[in-house]
């Protein structure tokens, strides 16, 4: 038991460092994604944390099992390099039992990735695509920063206000830049509304104006002297609404139940997705246990970068024959599971290579014919 939690430890402790730098570097790049739109003005930077917060989850559940593969050859690795892992197979440690022992982490983790892509994963998404939705509904006047210049409409308008005041109902010192075409000459048209003020005006129908008050407007040609000038009293510009691209398909938000009584094959194909989570890390597991085996004199990074070669190949194989499964490329009824069967084989063989390897040595000793010595 003492050796159990000691291995258990190690393995914990490398898992949780490996994870959460991996978890931060993920999270950074989608940090970033979504911090572009809300410069832009398509979300409300209010919303970003709770954004990333609820993708988490489907961030975790790629990230731990690889998190386990990386921890397992790390620690084990030093336990090789300063053969401690020598002493420990001394006193009676094979590979089954050590097998054994890192099994059982490993259905730890294998049952938090089963909870993660079963329901918090999915559940996430559909808090995501809620939050997203609400975006979709916002105008550019819920969405501007003060003292900002926003684009909309991929560049086709510039909104800026220097202020707003009266809980965003009052906008102060505004600019709205439209591009548009010359219909005689083809040519690209600059329309720029200048204001003291402004507010937003709701309609029966819906639709949203902002109201600018005692401003001007400036209509010509980039290049050219011929702008004309208005002065107004009240203009209205329309405010159309920023469209913001669904970062996932409806089947990743479905709940599980859903796909496993649904007849689509992408559902099913979904569905065999989630099964591979907790099943991949037993796999890996089991590759990782017999790659973790250095000598001192090779070094613990020795056999790393193969490995992690091998875990990509193992996830890349997954990938496309979900792929192939949602193109009819596959039968539905094999799942993924050839993908997982192929790499348990290799598990295996890795796993008693060894043993194999001296059995047949002995058999073909005690095959070969003994010489007679003659007096």
């Amino acid at each position: 038991m003492i050796v159990f939690r000691y291995l258990a430890r190690e393995i914990f402790l490398t898992l949780g460092a490996v994870s959460m730098v991996l978890l931060v570097i993920i999270m950074s790049g989608r940090f970033i994604k979504y911090l572009a739109q809300a410069a832009q003005g398509l979300l409300d930077p209010g919303v970003l944390f709770l954004i990333m917060g609820y993708r988490i989850p489907g961030f975790l559940q790629l990230i731990l099992p690889l998190g386990l593969f990386l921890g397992i050859l790390l620690a084990y690795g030093r336990l090789y390099l300063e053969s401690e892992m020598t002493v420990l197979t001394a006193t009676g440690m094979s590979q089954t039992r050590l097998l054994g022992y890192t099994l059982v982490p490993a259905a730890l983790i294998a049952l938090i990735g089963a909870l993660l892509s079963f329901s918090l994963a999915p559940m996430g998404v559909r808090e995501v695509a809620a939050i997203l939705q609400e975006q979709d509904a916002l105008t550019e006047f819920d969405t501007l920063v003060p003292g900002r210049f926003q684009s909309m409409k991929d560049g086709v308008r510039v909104t800026y206000a220097e202020d707003l005041t009266r809980g965003r109902e009052q906008l102060e010192g505004v600019f709205i830049s439209d591009l548009g075409k010359n219909t005689r000459g083809g040519s690209s048209t600059i329309s720029l509304l200048v204001a003291p003020s402004g507010h937003q005006q709701i309609l029966e129908d819906g639709s949203r104006y902002l109201i600018l008050e005692d401003g001007y407007r400036y209509d010509g040609n980039p290049g050219e002297a011929d702008y004309r000038m208005i002065k107004y009293d009240t203009y209205a510009v329309l405010l159309p609404k920023p469209s913001v691209a669904l970062a996932s398909s409806d089947r990743e938000s479905m709940r599980t139940r859903e796909l496993m009584a649904s007849t689509q094959q992408k559902m099913r194909t979904e569905l065999h997705w989630r099964l591979s989570i907790p099943v991949l890390t037993f796999i890996i597991t089991l590759l990782a246990v017999p790659l973790s085996r250095v000598s001192p004199r090779q070094g613990r990074f020795l056999k790393l970068l193969p490995a992690v070669f091998l875990y990509m190949a193992y996830l890349g194989l997954l990938i496309a024959s979900r792929d192939a499964l949602d193109k009819g490329r596959m039968p539905a009824v094999l799942g993924m599971w050839p993908v997982h069967g192929v790499f348990l084989l290799i598990g295996l063989g890795l796993m008693y290579w060894d043993s194999l390897r001296r059995l047949l040595a002995r058999r073909r000793a005690s095959g070969q014919p003994q010489e007679v010595q003659h007096a």
